[in-house]
């Protein structure tokens, strides 16, 4: 499907399949069944491909919870309309907790201090009726945010002290759990759970528990808990599971649809010469004549720059190469072998055109790194369709 490019508008576009994510959203559900809830992971502006209209769509069809990175990135959600809940991933700086509070934002606390100030900011807040709720994140192996399992006793006695706010949940985060080759993720669940059991041990209620992230929604069915926290799954792409078999059989199990098309129209064709160079740095050379068409799309509107002689894109339905250097604004392809192509046709860099399809995973896979990337690398300045 492709959309008529309004007058005055650039050649390029994306397109956002809301109704797969939607699908993906039941897959889901389906597979972990009824009990845990789920929260929708629309951080980083819906991982690039837009927020406010996928959370909406979201909030529709009954998603428990949103989890996002920033203050920012949640009052955004609450000035559209989102009155579920909503995470704040990453935890707070300093000074952003009277918005939170203000925003009815539930912010995660990462350190023992964090306490201290949501509490002071708790007790002035305005028109408070009852206490501000937060969740607790355990480090149990990740190493970047967290309290540690050491910490446990002294997290209970500082809570004990607060009068103003209440644990209403506790996480934490898996490094890899889509490697299956590796322990790292059973000795994570069972730091976590030991960390859960002394709290309980000392009269802190860990609240609703949850640690599942794509991966472990997908494969480890122990660690679903009370909640799940899909991100890429839920926009359709699988993650790289380890050992390979394990990717198969789970996408046999899960049959997710991926999300984005990104597509750009030709905007001129040029005749080069064996011999002749491309685009910057030269680092194409025509080694036969070689009919080069040049799309209105490059890095900035997410054709990643590490893609430069090394990837595809599609055309008429076949694979046509990527060549010369992907600039900012630009990038050049090889349609020699495509007969007929004209100034207007279009071009996907993600998507499927006829029988073939190239996904942001794919290209994930090509370039040695995780689909969120590709997807983040989505620049703000492409227009996005919702379909």
């Amino acid at each position: 499907m492709t959309k008529t490019i309004p007058v005055g508008k650039r050649p390029v576009w994306a397109e956002i399949s809301l109704q797969r994510i939607l699908h993906n959203l039941q897959v889901i559900r389906q597979h972990i069944g009824p009990k845990p809830k789920i929260l929708a992971v629309v951080k980083s502006n819906a991982y690039g491909l837009g927020a406010v209209p996928i959370s909406k769509a979201l909030d529709k069809d009954n998603v428990d919870w949103f989890g996002v990175t920033s203050a920012d990135e949640g009052v955004e959600l609450r000035e559209a309309g989102i009155r579920k809940p909503i995470l704040i991933l990453t935890g707070f700086w300093p000074g952003e907790e009277k918005r939170l509070i203000e925003n009815n934002l539930t912010p995660v606390v990462t350190h023992v201090e964090d306490l201290r100030h949501l509490e002071r900011a708790a007790k002035s807040a305005d028109n408070r009726t009852s206490r501000v709720r937060f969740h607790l994140k355990i480090n149990t192996g990740m190493n970047r945010l967290g309290i540690e399992p050491l910490e446990i006793e002294a997290f209970a006695s500082a809570l004990a002290e607060c009068k103003n706010i209440e644990i209403g949940g506790t996480f934490t985060h898996f490094a890899s759990a889509e490697d299956f080759k590796a322990k790292q993720t059973d000795e994570q669940e069972r730091i976590f759970k030991s960390c859960l059991d002394r709290m309980r041990a000392l009269g802190v209620s860990p609240g609703m528990v949850h640690m599942a992230n794509s991966g472990a929604i997908c494969a480890r069915p122990s660690t679903w808990a009370d909640m799940v926290r899909p991100g890429a799954i839920l926009y359709g792409y699988h993650q790289s599971f380890e050992p390979l078999e394990k990717k198969e059989e789970i996408m046999a199990l899960m049959p997710f649809k991926p999300c984005l098309s990104l597509c750009a129209r030709i905007i001129t064709l040029r005749d080069v010469a064996p011999g002749q160079a491309v685009g910057y740095g030269a680092r194409f050379v025509a080694q036969r004549p070689t009919r080069i068409a040049v799309i209105n799309a490059g890095y900035a509107d997410g054709v990643l720059r590490q893609r430069t002689n090394r990837g595809f894109a599609l055309l008429r339905g076949r694979r046509v190469p990527l060549v010369g250097s992907i600039s900012m604004d630009l990038t050049t392809l090889d349609v020699t072998d495509v007969p007929d192509v004209v100034p207007g046709d279009v071009v996907t860099i993600y998507g499927r055109d006829g029988d073939i399809a190239i996904e942001a995973s794919d290209v994930a896979r090509e370039l040695g790194t995780v689909t969120s990337d590709c997807l983040c690398a989505l620049g703000r300045r492409v227009p996005r369709y919702y379909v």
